[in-house]
C-alpha cells in the first residue's frame, strides 16, 4: 500500500491524490484504506518513518566518532546513502507543500536535522556554516530528483555528490581510480 501511495502522490502530489485514488489502484475499497490509515497523513507518517530512522542511525554513526572531520565524513556518506536510497520519496518531499508543513511539524524530524547541523556545521555555526550546510542537505535532496541526472549509474552519482559536498564544507574530495 505504502509503495502504490508513494507513487500517486509522487505522480499527483499528496493534495492531488485521494484515498479512493489509492484503493482504486490497489483493487480494495476505500474503506480497507482507512482500516490501515486514518487520513493520508498517516499514510505520508508511515511512508516517511523509515526513513527517520535511517537518518537517526546516519546522526548516531556519525556522533560516535570522535574527531569532528570523521563526524563530517560519516554523516555526508550517510546523508548521501540515504538520499539516493529514497529518491522517489526525495521527489515527493519537496514538490509538495503538504509534504514540507508536515516535514517541519514533525519532533522527531527536527530534532535529527539539528543532529546533523551541529555535526556539519560545528555547535554555534557562523552564517556561512549554516548557508553552506542548507545548500549542501538541499543540493543533496535536489540532485537525486533532477531528470538530468535520473540516468546516471548510481555508484558515480554517489561519488558526486559525497565528493561535491565534501569540498563544500571543507574537506578533500575522495580520489579514486578511474
Amino acid at each position: 500500500m505504502l509503495a502504490v501511495a508513494l507513487e500517486l502522490f509522487a505522480r499527483n502530489g499528496v493534495s492531488g491524490t485521494s484515498i479512493q485514488m489509492i484503493a482504486d489502484e490497489l483493487g480494495v475499497t476505500k474503506a480497507a484504506v482507512y482500516f490501515q490509515f486514518n487520513a493520508k497523513e498517516d499514510l505520508l507518517r508511515a511512508m516517511v518513518a523509515p526513513t527517520l530512522e535511517d537518518l537517526r542511525r546516519v546522526a548516531e554513526a556519525a556522533e560516535a566518532r570522535h574527531r569532528p572531520t570523521d563526524q563530517v565524513a560519516t554523516a555526508l556518506a550517510g546523508m548521501v546513502d540515504m538520499i539516493i536510497k529514497n529518491s522517489r520519496l526525495n521527489a515527493v518531499v519537496l514538490a509538495d507543500p503538504a509534504v514540507s508543513r508536515l516535514a517541519r511539524e514533525d519532533p522527531i524530524l527536527r530534532d535529527l536535522v539539528a543532529r546533523l547541523d551541529r555535526i556539519l556545521a560545528g555547535p554555534e555555526p557562523d552564517v556561512e556554516a549554516l548557508v553552506t550546510t542548507v545548500m549542501v542537505g538541499g543540493g543533496l535532496l535536489a540532485a537525486t530528483t533532477d531528470p538530468r541526472l535520473a540516468d546516471l549509474d548510481k555508484d558515480v552519482l554517489r561519488r558526486q555528490l559525497l565528493n561535491t559536498a565534501r569540498r563544500m564544507l571543507g574537506l578533500r574530495a575522495i580520489r579514486t581510480h578511474a
